[in-house]
């Protein structure tokens, strides 16, 4: 070949940049862009560990006793302070709580036509808001020095309880007086943790 060997190095360079594009190949389209609305996978994602099933506590107020238009007793003999008292609105009924310190001592709870009440050794009546009343006397129970809140609750917008009235605390009685809008049915029952003595007062079919 002519030139000398500067004219052969160039012939070469020359056939390697025309061959070049060859050995790469054709180019490739792209394919067209996928929506994310129309994936149908979905990524992997790190396992998941599951605690146990754990079966939740009944609640409170299952398994209860039928309403009775009757009175009622019951509770444990020995002493205990009362806590507190307070009263709620249910569907169905109004609910009076006396709660204690230890057990629930005996008891008993009754029904009368009229909402007048008798304040303990003073013997003074006391007429509290309402139609009816309901009488409920705990024994061997005090509340001097342990009970907290209202002892005078009114609740005028309920369908049932009125007033909730402590009428005595004297030589190991505690008594109170629910003035309510009808005579009704009662449900008493006892709960314990903490020991409460509750009376549900049906709410009166209109």
């Amino acid at each position: 070949m002519r030139g000398g060997p500067t004219a052969v190095l160039i012939a070469v360079l020359i056939a390697l940049l025309i061959l070049l594009p060859a050995a790469c190949g054709p180019e490739l389209t792209p394919n067209a862009a996928v929506s994310p609305a129309t994936t149908t996978g979905t990524l992997a994602s790190a396992p998941r560990i599951s605690p146990p099933p754990v079966t939740p506590p009944t609640p409170p107020g299952t398994n209860l006793p039928a309403f009775a238009c009757a009175d009622a007793s019951g509770g444990k003999t020995g002493v205990a302070n009362v806590i507190t008292a307070r009263t709620s609105e249910q569907i169905g009924y109004d609910r009076f709580v006396l709660q204690f310190d230890g057990i629930v001592p005996t008891f008993t709870v009754k029904r009368q036509p009229k909402p007048v009440f008798s304040r303990g050794a003073s013997g003074q009546s006391v007429t509290l808001s309402g139609t009816a009343g309901v009488l409920i006397t705990v024994h061997s129970a005090t509340g001097t020095t342990t009970f907290t809140g209202s002892n005078d609750i009114f609740h005028s917008d309920f369908a049932v309880i009125k007033e909730a009235r402590q009428l005595q605390d004297f030589e190991g009685t505690v008594a109170w007086g629910l003035g309510i809008s009808k005579p009704t049915c009662m449900r008493v029952f006892t709960l314990s943790d903490p020991a409460r003595l509750v009376v549900d007062l049906q709410t009166p079919s209109s």
